[in-house]
């Protein structure tokens, strides 16, 4: 199976016109180095926002600031100091916090069946993939509040919604934490102006499973025929719907989780 992950399905369709429904307005993202972080900076930045990209990876992470005409942050999503930088950065360059895109994750190879994953793997992706949507939340709503108005996205998954025999336990359970946690805040907050969704995508082709699936080929075929439109994801797809629930137009869409995933999680049989 080819790295591209796309291998003789078909291709995701040409992009069309980029709005500018956030021009004024300051997002932060995390992971934004690369990946679905990279590409929501870009979209975002496109449609008018000033982009606050935070990145553990310095390099990456000012990359994707300077092509974005952003902000670079360097933080480590699991330090609660670090993370309250970054969004007081945010607040202290542009005045407010708008949009808070709560991306950073990992899925490691140590995790995968709950039969062989160990405890130290388990709680490195709670840390990095739970913990940290819970400080950025944390860190983000005292701005939204005092501005009366503010739309948090945080990164789950379909594996919130779905089961696989394929398992990354901790990954999985992870990302049913942050749609949880997102329900929650989306209730709470709905009242004082601030939306929260969880998005949870489908499988993307984007670094992070490439380099997942280029270790085992049959585990990316073994996905990718659950998925009715054939293919794989592009980060610029979820990057899309990260700006349509980043602006207005998603004014009414709070405390769901979105699903972005070509149509697996509706799914019993899929075309040939």
């Amino acid at each position: 199976m080819s790295t591209d992950l796309t291998p003789e399905r078909p291709a995701a369709p040409a992009p069309g016109p980029v709005c500018r429904r956030l021009v004024g307005r300051t997002a932060v993202v995390t992971g934004a180095g690369s990946g679905i972080g990279l590409a929501a900076a870009r979209r975002l930045a496109s449609e008018g926002a000033h982009v606050v990209c935070g990145d553990i990876d310095e390099e990456a992470g000012a990359a994707a600031a300077s092509e974005t005409g952003g902000t670079f942050v360097r933080v480590d999503v699991t330090d609660p100091e670090q993370v309250e930088a970054l969004f007081r950065v945010a607040y202290e360059t542009r005045g407010s916090v708008d949009v808070a895109f709560n991306n950073a994750g990992i899925s490691p190879p140590e995790d995968d069946s709950i039969l062989t994953t160990g405890l130290e793997a388990w709680k490195r992706v709670q840390e990095v993939n739970l913990t940290s949507v819970y400080l950025c939340c944390k860190a983000a709503l005292p701005y939204m509040r005092r501005q009366g108005r503010g739309s948090i996205i945080n990164t789950a998954s379909f594996v919130a919604r779905m089961g696989a025999a394929t398992s990354q336990i901790s990954y999985t359970a992870s990302k049913g934490g942050v749609l949880a946690l997102s329900r929650e805040l989306g209730v709470q907050f709905a009242r004082e102006g601030i939306r929260v969704n969880a998005l949870c995508p489908g499988p993307v082709n984007t670094p992070l499973l490439r380099e997942l699936f280029a270790k085992d080929p049959e585990r990316a075929a073994r996905r990718l025929v659950h998925i009715p439109l054939g293919r794989f994801a592009e980060a610029e797809e979820i990057a899309a719907a990260v700006a349509f629930l980043a602006s207005d137009d998603s004014s009414f869409v709070n405390a769901t989780d979105f699903l972005v995933d070509g149509g697996i999680s509706g799914a019993y049989v899929t075309p040939l």
